[in-house]
């Protein structure tokens, strides 16, 4: 996005050299970009106006939602979404570089939850046996593999990680699947939206949803309000309301904008239902160079 008129803040889960960082710098190659070390931290700074925008990833192609995202979004903030980004994701074993003769002796190796996850049958049949060490990032895990020269240990992360913290990729594309892509947030106090210049075009809105009640055909009678109205929704999750087994919030994504008659209407008869209906706004979806 090109600074118009002054140098915007922007908020992402860090270090730099993330995944998250590769996206916001994708999209905000001209702004101040502030990394923050957890995604509540990255909500948090925009409702407290520390920042003007924050990225935080929401889901991924292979691993699914982010709960943590998903969860604060609902519980602990009033935030609008205006733009998601999707990155192709690559993930590569990494190591010092003091270490290179000897990567196949690792004692451990360590990444984001989601990384070691998306990486599975390759660490399990190749390094079975091997602590695998849960880290805040990516980034961050390499940056400990390059703290600790002395160390037989790896990281799994993309190549901006290694070229900054000058590591040496031993394997590359160790995912599991081919198609693996992440969509991030980009988060707003204001219910605006960023320019569709650059984007796909197609507009979206999210709908975090309750049910009135857990009666039988409740959860049918909803989805009929999008039906007839030919909304396609492009997503329809469950979350745990946190109040009891059995209670849920549904997060609903729907290709269409929320000023559509249509979907004035959608939420009309949502309300008549008796549903209680959080709108994250109308956004339109980017795209990062591969």
């Amino acid at each position: 996005m090109k600074n118009e008129q002054w140098e915007r803040r922007i908020a992402y889960l860090g270090p730099e050299a993330s995944f998250t960082y590769l996206a916001t710098k994708g999209l905000f190659p001209h702004e101040r970009l502030i990394p923050y070390t957890t995604i509540p931290e990255c909500i948090e700074a925009v409702s407290k106006d520390a920042v003007d925008f924050a990225v935080v990833p929401v889901e991924n192609a292979l691993e699914g939602s982010v709960p943590l995202t998903v969860d604060y979004l609902y519980h602990e903030a009033n935030l609008f979404v205006v733009g998601e980004v999707l990155s192709k994701i690559q993930q590569h074993l990494m190591v010092n570089k003091a270490q290179r003769n000897n990567w196949q002796n690792v004692e451990g190796i360590y990444s984001h939850p989601h990384a070691l996850a998306q990486c599975h049958k390759y660490l399990f049949y190749r390094f079975s046996g091997v602590t695998l060490h849960q880290y805040s990032s990516t980034a961050a895990a390499a940056k400990l593999v390059a703290d600790n020269p002395d160390r037989c240990i790896a990281a799994i992360g993309n190549t901006s990680s290694a070229e900054k913290y000058g590591l040496e990729i031993v394997e590359h594309n160790i995912h599991d699947f081919h198609f693996n892509h992440t969509r991030f947030f980009v988060l707003s106090k204001q219910n605006i939206r960023l320019p569709i210049e650059n984007s796909q075009g197609n507009s979206k809105t999210t709908f975090m949803l309750t049910l009135p009640t857990d009666e039988s055909g409740t959860l049918h009678q909803v989805l009929s309000v999008f039906a007839w109205r030919k909304l396609n929704l492009s997503k329809i999750e469950s979350r745990p309301l946190k109040t009891g087994l059995g209670h849920y919030f549904f997060i609903i994504d729907i290709v269409a904008d929320e000023n559509e008659s249509m979907m004035k209407g959608a939420l009309e008869e949502l309300a008549s239902l008796g549903c209680t209906v959080k709108s994250l706004g109308t956004y339109y979806t980017y795209l990062t160079p591969e």
